[in-house]
């Protein structure tokens, strides 16, 4: 059975509660890794309402391997242009974009991979963010 997505490893969205992202609500994504030897990318999946503060989101983004080795990533999700016009697709007052996280990386060991997300801004509470996810997906040989 051919899938529409055939490079899609792993892929789940988080809805965010009342649109509103506490700083103390993180977002944890599993993900069982058994290649050890094809490269994947990493994406970010955001969905915004028009209303949302600012043209930026900031993460924390925690990676646990399967050894209990981490590694902690400051990513700056750019969401709109200076002058307000929102990247990605939307229809109606809501955007959907997905960011690129991390390219070409090769997981060393074979088990299950952890991602904690947690939104790394300077206000306790992001109103109008509807959905956070993790996208991996093999990459494409050249």
């Amino acid at each position: 059975m051919l899938s529409c997505d055939p490079d899609r490893v792993y892929e789940e969205n988080v809805l965010i509660t009342e649109h509103k992202w506490n700083r103390n609500n993180l977002l944890q994504f599993q993900v069982n890794i058994t290649d050890t030897v094809s490269s994947f990318n990493l994406y970010v999946n955001i969905r915004n309402g028009d209303d949302y503060s600012y043209r930026n989101l900031f993460l924390f983004i925690n990676t646990y391997a399967p050894t209990g080795q981490w590694v902690r990533d400051t990513v700056n999700c750019i969401l709109a242009n200076e002058k307000g016009k929102w990247f990605g697709s939307g229809i109606g007052d809501i955007y959907d974009i997905q960011i690129p996280y991390k390219k070409n990386v090769r997981f060393p060991y074979p088990g299950i991979y952890s991602f904690t997300f947690e939104q790394a801004m300077r206000t306790e509470e992001l109103s109008h963010v509807y959905d956070v996810g993790l996208r991996i997906e093999k990459t494409k040989p050249k």
